[in-house]
Formats: C-alpha cells, sequence, structure tokens
C-alpha cells in the first residue's frame, strides 16, 4: 500500500471520529429536538451505507507492525468495577469468570476462560480509536465472535448481537451491539490478551470485544454475555447501546 494511501486512510479515519465526537458531545441540544434527531438518524444511515458501498463486507482494518505498538494503551469508561462480585473474581484471577451465548440461538452455551484459549486465536495489531479523540495501538488475541455464534447455531430471525457486561457508569448497566455484518467480521474477536499478557483491569479484565471498524465504544469491556436478538427495541433505551441510549451516540460507528 503507499504512503499516500494509508495517509488518507489515517486522515480520513481521524476526521470520521472527529466528526463523531462532535455529533455526540456538541450537537445534543440539536439532537434533542425531533427535526435534530430525525436529522441525526438520517446522518448516520447515511454514514453506514457509505461505509458498507465503500468496503466490502469482510474488508479489514488496517493491522500494524509490532513496533508500532503503542507503549501504554490507556483505559476509559470504567477502569475497575466496583461491584463486589467483580471484586471477588478478580481477587480469584478470574477463575470462575463465564460467558454466556445466549437468545436466539439453537443452543445456548457458556464457556470459561479456558474453553476461549482452546478455541483457535486470531491475533491483530489495530489501532484503537476514542471518539474522546485519542488513539493507542495493541495487539489483540482471542477467538473470533463467529467462532462462538456458530458453535451456539444462531437462528435466521437475529439480526443483532447483544454484549452484555459486567460494570455500570452512573448507575446503569453497560452494554453496546452491533448487526450480523460486524459479528461475522473476521477481525471481531472476544479479546482475552493485550500485548501477550492478560487484560489488565483498566482495558476490560478478564475479556472484552473488539470491533475493529468501529470507534472505541463498541468495544465494550468486562464481557460477560452475548446475546442473539432480532430487534434493539426492547434493549434498553431502544438506542442498542449506553451511550447510544444515554448521550445521543451514533449506533453505527464506523470508521
Amino acid at each position: 500500500m503507499s504512503k499516500f494511501v494509508i495517509n488518507a486512510d489515517v486522515k480520513r479515519r481521524g476526521v470520521l471520529a472527529g466528526m463523531l465526537g462532535l455529533m455526540a458531545a456538541g450537537c445534543q441540544r440539536v439532537a434533542e429536538s425531533n427535526a435534530g434527531q430525525s436529522l441525526f438518524d438520517m446522518a448516520e444511515k447515511w454514514h453506514e451505507g457509505a461505509h458498507r458501498l465503500l468496503s466490502s463486507r469482510t474488508a479489514l482494518a488496517k493491522e500494524y507492525d509490532s513496533d508500532d505498538v503503542s507503549p501504554f494503551f490507556r483505559g476509559n469508561g470504567t477502569t475497575n468495577p466496583g461491584s463486589d462480585a467483580y471484586q471477588a473474581s478478580l481477587a480469584n484471577n478470574f477463575a470462575d469468570w463465564r460467558l454466556e451465548v445466549r437468545g436466539l440461538v439453537d443452543t445456548p452455551m457458556t464457556f470459561t476462560l479456558d474453553n476461549l484459549r482452546a478455541l483457535p486465536q486470531r491475533t491483530q495489531i489495530t489501532r484503537h480509536d476514542c471518539v474522546e479523540g485519542w488513539s493507542a495501538i495493541g495487539e489483540w488475541m482471542g477467538p473470533q465472535l463467529s467462532t462462538l455464534l456458530d458453535a451456539a447455531g444462531v437462528q435466521d430471525k437475529a439480526r443483532y448481537i447483544v454484549f452484555r457486561c459486567a460494570d455500570t457508569l452512573s448507575g446503569g448497566d453497560y452494554y453496546e451491539s452491533v448487526d450480523m455484518v460486524d459479528a461475522y467480521h473476521p477481525q471481531t474477536i472476544v479479546a482475552h490478551l493485550l500485548n501477550g499478557e492478560p487484560l489488565e483491569v483498566r482495558n476490560g479484565a478478564p475479556l472484552r470485544m473488539r470491533v475493529e471498524r468501529q470507534l472505541g465504544y463498541k468495544h465494550p469491556k468486562y464481557l460477560t454475555a452475548i446475546e442473539a436478538v432480532a430487534s434493539l427495541d426492547d434493549i434498553g433505551g431502544g438506542g442498542g447501546g449506553y451511550w447510544e441510549d444515554r448521550a445521543g451516540y451514533q449506533w453505527y460507528a464506523g470508521i
């Protein structure tokens, strides 16, 4: 890939991240009106459609060399869940942590960390772009989400995958969702290692999602369950994610 193309790609991702940040942080007053919300909904659909039109279903996010890995990968949002259950699991080195796959699947499943480590793994060095404007590059490892979904047998009527988490923000449970295109994207993985080491608590230990073609708030941490659903209407406030429901963030945050 030429230097020009790489620079153009980086610039495009930065511009999109900045646009979405402005939309989320600076345009809330507009979004509160019916007309404003309709405008944002149209913009989101345009953004999703354009992103999908300009790249194939399986187009990969840029992957980097080991020399590019950031010396420090900061945490954001919740950096240490305070619940007794999480702290007890942390003290037990997460030996009792379980990940459920449930909802519209033929065979609901529960995975231990050892189960997940025994599955085929994907390693990828990618850049995390936060809606707040910072980025970091890290090497992530874990099984592809598609492996878990295929094992459970996702039913045809499922249209979205919802991620349930152990952390809370401002008293509310954190959750996120993606459609089946991103759920089955080859770089969408359930990560348990960062830079060759188990995830730090600030980075989502023991499990977090990596959805590499979307902004950071679509990569939920402290993952406890993966749920296949037909609609997002009954998930939280119906927006499909914690920040979408509380701050008007765009559900589709493709970069």
